[in-house]
């Protein structure tokens, strides 16, 4: 046992003098462990992603004062609230507190003198609108104007001098590019997110009539909706609309208006208080495999002439049924949203030529923009029932002999259809409605009022004529 001790002595003895003695190699190991667990990052990198970081602050910084707050109060809409836990002086449970109903939402200012372009579903009440800017100012907001259609509004407030931000052209994002959001969402206000691109022109998403939406990855959670979507350059973009989500809150696919045809609503509503649109007088559908094999075609690219209006300025120009729309004034056309949301956008009395094909070969159309009739109703995205997706019109003299109607027969005639409603494979063009639910219909202000009065999961009862002869129909969710 002696020797073992004076062993282990020995072995401490040599371990402190070789290992400790001076310091230097035990300096070297707590060197080397250190050397083996950093890290080196190239300065290259780091430098040029600190400038990257940097330009994309300053771009926020420069952005963010023309965002403002949005709140819509409805003093109509209560809700209560009520604290489980609050007890009065006697120990009881209180009874709830009535709250109003306030929408809060973000906005864009365009202009210096107080137009601010915002969501029209954030407009609970326009007769109560609040503003709040950057500096903490709050206004009175003033509706000028809302589209349903589009789901965009203007507003303006008592201010001069505002910063505006520079609206882009959103034709030219592409995927996968930089974007950033600035928005309130949850009250938070001037949040900054930021993404890319995923996508351009998503339609048949089911917000609203006219969709051309720009998909993006930057958080958009609720109350970014009417705020700013900008490119690095620090130019409007897009407007912030909307989120597909199974929970509420971002999920990583958000939806936003292109200012493209933001910018064409806008001047319109500032213009006019209402938008107007460009009409060429022409039913389209989209082109399938077989359609592109019976028409000839190399692909499935462009819009299919299914009807021309008579009287309209497609007839005018010549155009036919069973052309294949390509482009117009030079621009492509890939599917018939693109055609008909250009030509939404274009001005009564814009000239235009449209590139087609017909009969396997290739001709030119060209004609006159007019202002879409008052009397062709579409019913529009906010139509909660199964009358949704049918367009009508008077029937008049000329339609009764285009549609071959006897002169006793009155009602409103079915000129379009949207795929996918209840009334597609039900209605067909041509058809004229008589009766919804046992009411007579004798012209478009009859057929609004039954849409307006019909319950959003109310079997829709119809009495149509076609061929010669009239029938029930029925609309459900049934298919």
């Amino acid at each position: 046992m002696k020797y073992v001790k004076l062993f282990t002595f020995a072995v401490t003895i040599i371990f402190v003098v070789l290992f400790l003695g001076d310091g230097k190699l035990a300096g070297l190991i707590i060197s080397n462990r250190a050397s083996a667990e950093t890290v080196q990052i190239p300065q290259k990198a780091i430098d040029a992603l600190s400038k990257t970081g940097q330009a994309m602050a300053e771009i926020a910084a420069a952005a963010r004062p023309t965002i403002v707050n949005v709140a819509s109060i409805d003093p109509t809409k209560l809700r209560q609230m009520q604290d489980p836990f609050s007890k009065n002086e006697y120990g009881q449970r209180e009874k709830p507190k009535e709250q109003k109903q306030i929408t809060f939402g973000s906005g864009v200012i365009v202009d210096e003198d107080g137009y601010i372009l915002t969501n029209k579903h954030i407009i609970e009440n326009p007769d109560n609108i609040k503003v709040r800017l950057f500096d903490k100012r709050e206004f009175k907001g003033l509706l000028i104007g809302a589209d349903s259609k589009t789901d965009l509004a203007v507003i303006k407030i008592d201010a001069k001098h505002l910063p505006v931000l520079k609206i882009g052209d959103s034709d030219k994002l592409r995927v996968g590019e930089a974007v950033m959001a600035i928005g309130n969402p949850y009250g938070l206000n001037q949040t900054v997110t930021s993404g890319i691109v995923s996508a351009t022109g998503r339609a048949d998403v089911g917000i609203a009539e006219y969709e051309d939406f720009i998909q993006t990855d930057a958080a958009i959670n609720p109350g970014n909706s009417g705020g700013a979507l900008i490119n690095m350059r620090g130019e409007l973009i897009g407007i912030n609309t909307a989120i597909f989500s199974t929970t509420g809150g971002h999920q990583g696919i958000g939806f936003a208006i292109p200012s493209n045809m933001a910018k064409v609503v806008m001047r319109s509503l500032m213009l006019n208080g209402k938008v107007i649109r460009g009409w060429f007088g022409a039913s389209i559908q989209p082109l399938t495999k077989e359609l592109a094999k019976i028409f000839k075609l190399n692909n499935e690219r462009g819009a299919l002439v299914s009807d021309v209006f008579e009287g309209s300025p497609a007839e005018k120009a010549g155009l036919q049924r069973g052309d294949v729309v390509i482009a117009l004034n030079g621009k492509e056309i890939d599917d018939p949203l693109s055609l008909r949301n250009t030509v939404a956008n274009m001005l009564p009395q814009t000239e235009l030529t449209l590139r087609v094909i017909r009969k396997g070969k290739e001709d030119v159309v060209k004609g006159t923009i007019e202002e879409l009739p008052t009397e062709i109703l579409k019913s529009s995205a906010t139509v909660d029932n199964y009358l949704k997706g049918i367009h009508v019109q008077n029937l008049t003299p000329e339609l009764k002999n285009t549609f071959d109607v006897p002169k006793r027969i009155t009602g409103v005639v079915v000129i379009d259809l949207e795929d996918g409603t209840p009334a597609d494979g039900v209605l067909m063009k041509g058809d004229v409605i008589l009766e919804v639910n046992n009411k007579i219909i004798n012209n478009l202000k009859d057929f609004e009022t039954s849409v307006s009065e019909t319950m959003p999961r109310e079997t829709v009862l119809l009495l149509i004529y076609r061929g010669d002869s009239t029938a029930y129909v029925t609309l459900s969710g049934e298919r």
